[in-house]
């Protein structure tokens, strides 16, 4: 077991609230740019829709018209774990080692212990929006995310693209923007999910432009031709997605009762002095109707 190196000291007051909001606290989820469904225990159907012709000219009698085609994606999170052992020997010298008590059996730094618990659902955060777009459930840790998903549905609407500078992102762009089928062109929740670096050549150029200011940006929304750009975290450098909001889906069982974080004591298990943190949840992602969304890669 790797020994843990403590050479820095933590100031400032822990928060209360570490777990609950573990997994919905990546950029993509706490921002609203996927539909949440929580609860979901083992599979969940998403139906899908599709009709057409369904206006006829008017008749004295009902003339049966159009047609509908009833078809489903399943979204089945993936259950995960986080197994974490430490030796509370390895704190004794700390600056919190007195809260660990005077006795040979002593216990974890309780204040530690929070903030180990804090640190470990706030990876577990940042690696569940990387897995939500580009995963890959060959991968231990990971389920296949978005990107993945997208690349091997021959109904998405591909664009090739390419490096992304300031020199050439409100081209690539304009590319993505073009390709959007006219069925989704001007829906409420339309947004182009962009990655990180695609963000920041937009910016760069907006202020190159007279848009911004250079120097003092600040936290404003950006838009492209009046559709959101949303920075996803998660997606690679060079990748962007245009979709609706609604046909893209975050299942988890995180709000189900099975969910489970704990901090376990081994002492009085098997006379160890190791003390575990095990966290168990379920993850995965889905999309709707594939012919409705843009991947650019």
């Amino acid at each position: 077991m790797p020994t843990p190196s403590i050479t820095t000291t933590y100031a400032g007051e822990f928060a209360g609230k570490y777990i609950s909001a573990a997994l919905l606290s990546g950029n993509t989820i706490a921002n609203g740019g996927i539909t949440v469904k929580p609860n979901v225990k083992y599979k969940e159907v998403v139906k899908k829709v599709a009709t057409s012709g369904l206006i006829g000219n008017a008749s004295c009698d009902f003339t049966d018209a159009g047609s509908l085609t009833l078809t489903e994606r399943i979204l089945q999170p993936e259950e995960f774990q986080v197994n974490l052992e430490l030796c509370k020997k390895d704190f004794r010298s700390d600056w919190e080692a007195v809260q660990m008590g005077y006795s040979a059996y002593d216990n974890l730094p309780p204040k530690f212990a929070d903030f180990l618990i804090g640190h470990v659902a706030a990876k577990v955060a940042e690696q569940t929006e990387q897995n939500i777009w580009q995963g890959t459930d060959a991968t231990a840790g990971e389920f296949d995310g978005l990107a993945t998903l997208l690349a091997a549905d021959s109904d998405v609407v591909d664009v090739t693209g390419t490096t992304v500078t300031s020199s050439n992102v409100i081209a690539e762009l304009g590319k993505i923007v073009d390709a959007i089928p006219s069925a989704v062109y001007g829906k409420e929740d339309l947004k182009i999910y962009v990655s990180s670096n695609i963000a920041k050549a937009y910016v760069s150029a907006q202020a190159a432009l007279g848009y911004r200011d250079l120097y003092h940006v600040g936290k404003t929304e950006m838009n492209f031709q009046g559709i959101p750009l949303f920075v996803a975290n998660g997606l690679a450098d060079n990748d962007a997605v245009a979709a609706e909001t609604s046909n893209l889906y975050f299942g988890t069982g995180l709000l189900a009762d099975h969910n489970e974080v704990k901090v376990i004591d081994m002492a009085d298990l098997d006379g160890s002095q190791n003390v575990r943190i095990v966290m168990r949840f379920t993850a995965g992602v889905q999309y709707g109707i594939g012919s409705d969304i843009v991947l650019y890669t």
